[in-house]
């Protein structure tokens, strides 16, 4: 049996379920927020991306690094580790993923949707996913601790449940972004950037309001009318020319920090 671990608001209103480190449900006074595994749209509900965002096949699968060249697949390795708790009670959750530097990681991808058969980063790091439940707000800090050196991306994938009318649209940056804008930009992902704030207007049910701290970005992804990904990024790739490189990438201080709040309003 699969285990889920269910948070609790001190309100007693708001309950969020997790699975495996995967935000699967977060529900305020009954009514659903997240895309639920499934349903049409993607088959997972959230997910990250790290140490690379954005389809690398154009930069045949490799990363430019200090230390050589790393192969990664699209939005990075992280994703095929898994999520290990390091504590929980009733409105937190700690998880962890730990890597060994140039330890090679088989690649889901492969062979219907990649060349490479394998993976793998030249540098360890772990990465940390905490989760905080405050009655409507639910907060997740993304802690990533490595060498100081290290290059990296990082993007955060969650999935939320729309209508399935089209009619819900974004407030960001003072204007007002449709889910047909969102399909017409297609598999890229449409940039929402130099923003920490995002509005979801749901039109079945209470808005939401998306906040980061250290990202500083948005993308915005869907092909169907039901769920859309709303994802804070640190870099946006898709429509660049630029080489996977350090020389475009962050570079870690040894511990960098990074949070998401969902605020149901």
């Amino acid at each position: 049996m699969t285990h889920i671990i269910s948070l609790i608001s001190d309100d007693k209103k708001s309950i969020v379920k997790i699975e495996k480190g995967e935000l699967i449900s977060f529900k305020v006074d009954d009514a659903e927020y997240i895309h639920q595994k499934g349903s049409k749209g993607w088959r997972k509900s959230d997910d990250e991306m790290f140490p690379v965002i954005g389809p690398i096949s154009k930069n045949n699968f490799r990363v430019h690094t200090k230390k050589g060249d790393a192969i990664q697949d699209q939005h990075g390795l992280l994703r095929e580790l898994d999520y290990f708790l390091i504590s929980s009670d009733e409105t937190h959750a700690k998880f962890i993923k730990k890597y060994t530097k140039n330890t090679k990681i088989s690649n889901s991808k492969f062979p219907k949707k990649s060349t490479e058969k394998e993976l793998f980063w030249p540098f360890d790091f772990t990465f940390e996913k905490h989760y905080s439940l405050k009655n409507n707000t639910l907060k997740i800090d993304f802690i990533i601790t490595s060498e100081a050196g290290m290059p990296f991306m990082l993007g955060y994938h969650p999935a939320f449940l729309l209508s399935n009318t089209g009619k819900d649209t974004l407030i960001a940056n003072n204007k007002k972004i449709t889910l047909k804008e969102i399909y017409e930009v297609g598999h890229n992902a449409f940039p929402v950037l130099n923003t920490d704030k995002i509005i979801l207007e749901n039109s079945d049910r209470n808005h939401l309001e998306i906040t980061t701290k250290n990202f500083n970005n948005f993308m915005l992804w869907t092909e169907v009318d039901n769920m859309l990904c709303i994802e804070p990024i640190t870099q946006y790739t898709s429509y660049t020319n630029q080489k996977f490189s350090e020389e475009n990438m962050r570079i870690s201080s040894g511990k960098e920090v990074f949070s998401v709040s969902i605020k149901v309003l």
